[in-house]
């Protein structure tokens, strides 16, 4: 019976499907996320073993956030001028 209901979704077909558009969205999102968070914990660690106090640290972080402010800002540009189409 489970080989039949993932038979159905993987054609399409059942209330549940889905399509591999949205998978590729939720991924993209839940896999950048994710990436973030491990890049944080990355530069709280090094800023930490590094000592380089609240100054360096705040650096640190603010190098990061630009970073991902940039992708962020990328995203949001590619969806409003309709280019990822």
């Amino acid at each position: 019976m489970r080989h039949l209901r993932v038979l159905l979704i993987a054609r399409g077909i059942g209330v549940n499907a889905m399509t591999l558009e949205l998978f590729e969205e939720y991924s993209l999102v839940i896999g950048i996320g994710g990436l973030v968070l491990f890049m944080m914990f990355i530069v709280w660690n090094l800023a930490k073993e590094s000592k380089a106090g609240r100054f360096g640290t705040l650096i640190l972080f603010v190098a990061l956030g630009l970073g991902v402010l940039g992708f962020v800002v990328k995203t949001v540009l590619i969806e409003a001028l309709g280019m990822g189409q």
